[in-house]
């Protein structure tokens, strides 16, 4: 049997707004959901050290990010009843105030739907390898602890 290859999830940039809610209206031909979670990482301007957040510079090894995303993705739809699950990451600079992360899921239920989205950005947050260098306004830069 041959390997289905993982999904890209990766855009170059900030995620635009026309993709989020293209992504919305796309769905509303889908009879049997009920319900929609979405989660929208935001860059923050933190204030760290004296110095401003500016942008966050995301990279990824793409090969492995993406099979680990695969297997991300399996494990949230065996546990949960989902239609669809969609995620969406930035790969570049992104600016504070843009989008870096678009995770939705959708389902029957809201309780589904909701508690899949959660969980999805948790374990994104944790297990996939992806690096945010937190670029200071004064050019200078530190590279971001997940917390």
């Amino acid at each position: 049997m041959e390997k289905r290859k993982p999904k890209n999830i990766f855009h170059e940039g900030a995620i635009p707004a026309s993709l989020i809610s293209e992504s919305i209206q796309k769905h509303a031909s889908k009879k049997d959901i009920g319900a929609h979670s979405i989660f929208l990482g935001q860059v923050r301007a933190d204030e760290i050290n004296g110095e401003t957040v500016a942008a966050i510079d995301y990279t990824t090894y793409e090969e492995m990010a993406l099979e680990k995303m695969h297997e991300i993705r399996e494990a949230i739809f065996s546990k949960y009843e989902l239609s669809c699950l969609h995620v969406h990451h930035s790969l570049g600079k992104v600016k504070a105030g843009e989008i870096s992360l678009f995770v939705f899921t959708s389902s029957a239920h809201r309780k589904a739907a909701i508690e899949a989205c959660s969980e999805i950005v948790e374990k994104i947050k944790k297990e996939l390898p992806v690096w945010g260098k937190e670029i200071f306004e004064s050019e200078g830069y530190q590279w971001k602890e997940n917390k």
